[in-house]
């Protein structure tokens, strides 16, 4: 299970360009606070929003409806004057593919695999949830961000 090594609270440098509260900005993860900073002063960034964007979606391991707050919603502007919206999920690459089979199944594999599964729920979601509201959604990983 992934657990977050680098939390804090993001002091927002452009607050006309954040949408919701940006007194209230947290990050959970070294990855995250790269990609806030780069939302916050990129002049194609219209605007963003860090946790803004809730979908619902059905758990696959108890098959109950939970809450998905993706981690973030920008609004880009490319340079054809072509405005999109986004939302963005910055995980880990290993999470965004099914684990391997050990030789014999441990805890820690049967973690992965329902995690693989719940996060595979989440993004099927939120690729519907864009698609209704003419959006896009993507997963970035660390080689998307340029981290090794």
């Amino acid at each position: 299970m992934y657990k977050a090594t680098y939390k804090g609270r993001y002091r927002v440098i452009n607050p006309s360009k954040y949408r919701g509260d940006s007194q209230d900005v947290t990050y959970r993860s070294s990855w995250e606070l790269k990609f806030m900073k780069w939302c916050d002063t990129n002049p194609s960034v219209l605007e963003w929003g860090s946790e803004t964007i809730i979908i619902p979606y059905t758990s696959p391991v108890d098959n109950r409806v939970h809450r998905y707050f993706v981690d973030f919603y920008i609004k880009v502007k490319d340079r054809h004057d072509n405005i999109t919206k986004y939302l963005v999920e910055i995980k880990p690459e290993k999470f965004t593919k099914p684990p391997e089979i050990p030789k014999r199944q441990t805890r820690r594999f049967i973690e992965e695999v329902f995690q693989y599964g719940v996060n595979q729920a989440k993004w099927k979601s939120a690729d519907e949830y864009c698609i209704d509201k003419g959006m896009k959604f993507l997963v970035l990983t660390e080689k998307d961000l340029g981290i090794n």
